[in-house]
């Protein structure tokens, strides 16, 4: 079940039943009309190339859907709250939206959605209506709120990028004022040297203490050296040299999969998410390792059997220095970088990480990044 997080769930699926298949036989026509209300309706959404418009909309879909059939539900709720704030996340960092328009083109998704279903002769029940609506309500407030919380971190980071940049001309004043008052022979000259002098140190203290509090623990930006890349060629080399460690079942959808990124940055976040699932994942049971590609995206999903992870734990594990308390054998070792640089690398070739863990399913991470992330490249990364 783990495709619904690329994308990817087949409407010819006999596991899924018949009214999710039937959604997933019209994905294409609905998300393309809500592109387009979109665009006619929201005006942050009319210059977007599609790829960033149409961003984690067919994983959210499909999650969608698989809630209409029996023995699903369960899983997927976990997800699509993932894939909500992978959303409003990328909204934040990669538009110029404000909370409204994520309310707004969601509020859209939600009538969009019901209408090309009825037109297409998807009859949903009242109870399968109710069940899509509640859930699409609990996306726009999710969605919304994880849009808020990285805008509020990109201003932190905003703001230390302006107080450290702000040291350079103010010392440059204080030593220029010292000099003044050191070299001068007139009292009242003197007098206002060393004002410039109190200022310019109180100042400095100020900015130093802002430093202090707003980027302690943070990094720079990922550096992405952008070029022309055969995705699929580099997951084979990644996972020939992976395998020796651990048995790997590698599925690519074509034999080429060329595209614009960093090889050196995929290449080790790749590396990061192989050896979390061979560090975490059950022994015995090889690591999946699959590539597509939709829409102008594309997808690397990694894919392991074993213990899941706790769902209080599914957004620190993307944060620097911590790791997920309960996972593994003595709760596992590292310093707990691999998966904030993998989202970080997502995140600065204007993409997403998903991730989506159950007892039943094992842990799911989902790479998912414009084929040509040269419009993005630096994107502000949240992580």
């Amino acid at each position: 079940m783990s495709e619904n997080l690329t994308g990817h769930l087949s409407p010819d699926d006999p596991g899924l039943s018949p009214i999710t298949r039937a959604m997933l036989a019209v994905r294409s026509e609905v998300l393309q009309a809500w592109m387009d209300q979109v665009r006619n309706t929201v005006p942050q959404a009319r210059e977007l190339p599609r790829p960033i418009l149409e961003n984690t909309l067919p994983a959210y879909f499909d999650t969608l859907a698989a809630l209409l059939t029996p023995g699903y539900t369960a899983r997927v709720v976990n997800d699509l709250g993932a894939v909500a704030s992978e959303h409003g996340g990328e909204r934040a960092r990669l538009t110029e939206y404000d909370a409204t328009a994520v309310i707004h083109e969601l509020q859209i998704f939600r009538d969009t959605l019901f209408s090309e279903l009825a037109r297409h002769d998807v009859v949903l029940e009242a109870g399968e209506q109710a069940i899509l609506s509640a859930h699409i309500d609990t996306t726009i407030r999710e969605s919304a709120s994880a849009f808020t919380v990285v805008q509020a971190a990109l201003r932190e980071q905003f703001v230390a990028s302006m107080a450290h940049d702000l040291r350079t001309p103010l010392s440059t004043a204080q030593m220029a004022a010292e000099m003044i008052n050191h070299t001068s022979n007139d009292p009242s000259v003197r007098r206002f040297a060393e004002k410039i002098v109190a200022s310019t140190q109180r100042i400095d203290g100020m900015t130093r203490e802002l430093l202090d509090r707003i980027a302690f623990c943070k990094t720079g930006a990922v550096r992405l050296a952008i070029e022309r890349v055969d995705m699929a060629a580099l997951v084979r080399e990644v996972a020939q040299s992976a395998e020796v460690a651990h048995p790997i079942e590698l599925r690519i959808e074509q034999e080429t999969i060329e595209g614009w990124w960093c090889r050196d940055a995929i290449r080790r976040a790749l590396e990061n998410l192989l050896n979390n699932a061979f560090k975490y994942g059950a022994a015995e049971e090889a690591v999946r390792l699959t590539v597509s590609t939709s829409s102008g995206r594309v997808q690397v999903m990694v894919h392991n059997q074993g213990d899941p992870i706790a769902p209080e734990d599914s957004e620190s594990i993307f944060q620097l220095y911590r790791r997920a308390g309960s996972r593994g054998p003595g709760g596992g070792g590292g310093w707990g970088v691999g998966l904030p640089y993998v989202r970080r690398v997502a995140e600065a070739h204007g993409g997403s990480v998903l991730m989506s863990s159950s007892q039943e399913d094992g842990t799911v991470f989902v790479i998912d990044i414009p084929l040509d992330a040269r419009p993005f490249n630096g994107a502000p990364t949240a992580a």
